[in-house]
């Protein structure tokens, strides 16, 4: 397949992005003990605020570079805990299936302890319901999280590809408790696999069930698939990255935390001016807001 001019472009500024600002590597405790290795992308200049991210099942941090590098150079600090599902964590043979829920819940709890202010809850995925989570989502909780799934600390949430409903794990009504800012998107080649009958709109379930705020929006990318190409989470996919819609991603993430999170008085105002110059119901990128 041919890459085009906008997606070469794109993948050169990756590639400048990534030189400037090589992730270090953080080891914190769980509360059980166990070390949560941590990959940590810091600004060479003045820092906005602090984005936890949660990747995909299976996935890992550096796997997301492409989406994490620009928001790290727009002066995002981001702090991405390597979950025990990783294929690439020491321990993943000791968590099968939903034992991994909890640990992902531990590692992030762990990591919100290491934070002095408020922080974004940013995932994609399984982190995208984790992150969801953080924000005042409900799902089936373990044991010893029944009354701490809700982070206090959490003032918006990014969710990329959220998972629809979940047979006895998490509903519309698990997602209408949402209480934070939210963008969350999807895209209309994002079929969930393994499940029938499924479709892409599946992921905007958690946009559809939480309440009109005036700052929760759904963003829709015309082509786009679960992993933008080979873009993130599955680098080693045989097909061409997705670049130039990751960056128009990037670029709304952006504008969305200036709007909602970390921006103030004028910065704000114009953020949210700009996001309400990108709502659209049609088109290649489609963002709505209720």
């Amino acid at each position: 397949m041919r890459i085009d001019r906008r997606q070469c472009l794109a993948l050169m500024a990756a590639s400048v992005i990534a030189g400037a600002h090589a992730r270090t590597q953080e080891t914190i405790r769980a509360a059980d003990g166990r070390n949560i290795q941590l990959d940590v992308w810091r600004p060479s200049g003045k820092v906005i605020g602090r984005v936890h991210f949660s990747h995909g099942a299976a996935s890992s941090p550096w796997k997301y570079s492409r989406l994490l590098e620009p928001l790290c150079a727009a002066g995002y600090e981001i702090w991405a805990p390597l979950h025990v599902d990783s294929t690439e964590h020491p321990l993943t043979a000791q968590f099968k299936g939903m034992a991994s829920w909890a640990a992902r819940l531990q590692d992030m709890h762990a990591l919100s302890l290491t934070a002095r202010s408020h922080y974004i809850a940013m995932g994609h995925s399984y982190g995208a319901l984790v992150s969801l989570t953080l924000g005042g989502a409900r799902p089936t909780a373990p044991a010893e999280f029944a009354d701490l799934l809700r982070d206090w600390s959490v003032s918006a949430v990014v969710a990329l590809s959220p998972p629809g409903p979940i047979v006895g794990f998490v509903d519309a009504a698990a997602y209408s408790s949402l209480d934070v800012p939210a963008l969350i998107q999807t895209g209309d080649r994002d079929i969930p696999l393994g499940l029938a009958d499924a479709r892409w709109q599946d992921h905007l379930v958690a946009y559809d069930a939480a309440r009109a705020s005036g700052s929760r929006y759904a963003l829709v990318l015309e082509g786009v698939d679960h992993y933008f190409g080979s873009a993130i989470c599955r680098p080693e996919l045989p097909v061409v990255p997705q670049l130039s819609m990751l960056s128009s991603t990037v670029e709304i993430i952006e504008l969305f935390l200036a709007a909602h999170a970390f921006g103030s008085g004028a910065t704000a105002l114009t953020a949210r001016s700009d996001l309400g110059k990108r709502l659209a119901s049609e088109g290649a990128v489609r963002l709505t807001r209720k």
